[in-house]
């Protein structure tokens, strides 16, 4: 750990707005009672603009910060760092307080990598991205580092999809946007359909068959659930991974690094850990 996480730097948490509905704290507390850490972490309703107030008052206590909708591109321009991650996505979701110094992370790529590879994902070709936020800039990250050839986006306006395309090129992946409205189309037979549509968004997705019996459906959403996405992949029998799975996944590098300044350091005894969080979460 660097000097004075734990004696000094012991409050942490989530900012968002909206951040009521919010299962970070459950999963955050659950870690640090499973290593023994005396540490709060709260959930706190912070807009974009009131944003570089909030971090500007925290003081030496605070250890670091989770950010949510819809902080995770606002974020940016406050940090002194950003790993590469976050620095080829534009995205960073974790804050941490280094000294004086304001270091940033993306740790929704491994959120998403991690669960994939769980289920036996170990490498994709063809990708689909419904949605074209922050949480899609992390779906073309993951799906470069499992090795994907190609990307399809389905958004509202294709033409402000440009930055995910950009994306896509720097990281040797050929991205394509397309509007909703022209699903008719046809999707083709993608190894894996990434849903990063908000809780609630209503689209008119009508997704063939020939496709979902094909691939995987990642869904980032997990409240409510089953999404109508996952009810349409498992009336074919094919795998869905949630949204909880990603959040816990990327919470347990946020973990990390709060606890040990490094995403790729393991915890001490990681499996408890994340058994513990998973717990917190009431996730099979």
């Amino acid at each position: 750990m660097t000097s004075g996480t734990v004696t000094e730097r012991t409050r942490l948490a989530v900012l968002g707005s909206p951040i009521g509905h919010s299962l970070s704290p459950s999963l955050h507390e659950a870690a640090y009672r499973a290593l023994g850490l005396p540490w709060r972490y709260d959930a706190v309703e912070v807009s974009g603009a009131e944003l570089p107030a909030f971090i500007d008052t925290c003081g030496d206590e605070w250890r670091g910060l989770s950010l949510t909708m819809p902080l995770k591109r606002d974020v940016i321009p406050l940090l002194d760092s950003l790993d590469r991650p976050a620095t080829l996505t534009g995205v960073a979701n974790t804050l941490l307080f280094d000294g004086v110094r304001r270091r940033g992370f993306n740790t929704d790529v491994a959120g998403m990598v991690r669960p994939l590879r769980e289920a036996g994902v170990q490498s994709l070709g063809e990708v689909v991205i419904l949605g074209g936020g922050a949480t899609a800039a992390s779906a073309v990250a993951a799906s470069a580092e499992l090795g994907a050839s190609s990307v399809l986006i389905w958004v509202r306006s294709p033409e402000k999809a440009t930055g995910l395309q950009r994306l896509g090129s720097e990281l040797g992946v050929e991205v394509e946007a397309r509007a909703f409205t022209d699903l008719g189309r046809g999707i083709g037979r993608p190894d894996a359909v990434f849903s990063t549509l908000p809780n609630g968004a209503v689209v008119d997705l009508v997704v063939p068959g020939e496709a979902r019996q094909n691939s995987v459906l990642f869904d980032v959403a997990y409240d409510p659930w089953p999404t109508a996405l996952a009810d349409a992949w498992s009336a074919v029998s094919s795998p869905v991974i949630s949204g909880l799975e990603m959040l816990l996944a990327q919470a347990l590098v946020q973990v990390r690094i709060f606890v040990n300044g490094d995403p790729e350091h393991e915890l001490p005894r990681e499996e408890l850990v994340s058994q513990a969080m998973r717990a917190s979460i009431q996730l099979g």
